[in-house]
């Protein structure tokens, strides 16, 4: 009696087709955008690359963006962490409606978050309003970066860390809390570690994002050169000015130190998973 072998069709292409459209994919959106700006400077000489590589205002400008893009991850790290405790751990009035807020950075234009935080912390704002009085200063000063840049990063946190929540067993910490732990070592000891890798994650997201976000910083940051001028700012500029070699230098040097932190983070992210497994 002859068999018959069945063949199992596969949802998905083989490997050939798939890896064809990732290729394809990935040089379209990301590969060809740096070919041309590899071409375009092409006439950079390295004495003008020097020059604007060391320019106190560029260097100021870098200053700004990496710090308060740092600072800004930081605080969406622990902030989504909270968030995403919340909306796993708890049922509450509104929590559908509490949920679908999270993503509004998503869809809100960044000049629209730009403006209504400017009006919100300006001096005249209903929230600065209040501060001033107070001698703190929110817009127009690198606290006000700052807060737009933890506004359109929180997102990426929550919704890092959110599956992992959900698919965390609550064995663990029943059994921990059996045996005489208390919260903060169960949280320690049993969550943190399973936490460790998507809160990286989350804030690498969230880092890269704030590095080279725009529309929403341009208002609130009041642009003052030395002091509140981001670097995709201060590539705008030189290209009103038509200073298109100018503006590459300063691109190709925020996207080389951006791709070393990248690198960097998520190197740390699989030593941490590797610790954890």
């Amino acid at each position: 009696m002859s068999q018959v072998k069945s063949v199992q069709r596969k949802v998905i292409p083989g490997f050939g087709i798939t890896m064809g459209f990732s290729v394809f994919y990935l040089s379209l959106v990301v590969l060809l955008p740096l070919t041309a700006l590899l071409f375009n400077s092409t006439g950079l000489t390295w004495d003008k690359f020097w020059h604007v590589a060391t320019d106190p205002r560029v260097l100021a400008s870098y200053r700004v963006s990496f710090t308060t893009s740092a600072v800004a991850a930081l605080l969406d790290a622990v902030l989504g962490l909270l968030l995403a405790w919340v909306l796993v751990r708890y049922n509450f009035p509104g929590k559908s409606l509490f949920d679908a807020l999270i993503d509004l950075p998503f869809a809100l234009p960044t000049a629209v978050a730009g403006i209504s935080l400017t009006a919100l912390y300006s001096q005249n704002g209903w929230i600065g309003s209040l501060l001033e009085p107070l001698g703190i200063k929110v817009a127009f000063t690198p606290i006000g970066i700052t807060l737009a840049l933890m506004f359109i990063g929180i997102p990426f946190v929550v919704r890092t860390v959110q599956p992992v929540l959900l698919d965390m067993e609550k064995d663990a910490e029943e059994a921990a809390a059996t045996l005489g732990a208390g919260r903060f070592r169960t949280f320690r000891k049993v969550l943190l570690p399973e936490l460790i890798p998507p809160l990286i994650t989350g804030f690498a997201l969230a880092f890269a994002r704030g590095i080279g976000e725009y529309g929403s910083v341009v208002f609130i940051s009041g642009n003052m050169p030395m002091r509140t001028e981001i670097a995709p700012l201060l590539i705008m500029s030189k290209l009103e000015q038509y200073d298109y070699a100018g503006a590459t230098a300063v691109a190709m040097i925020l996207l080389f130190v951006s791709f070393v932190l990248l690198l960097i983070i998520n190197s740390f992210q699989r030593w941490t998973r590797r610790a954890s497994r």
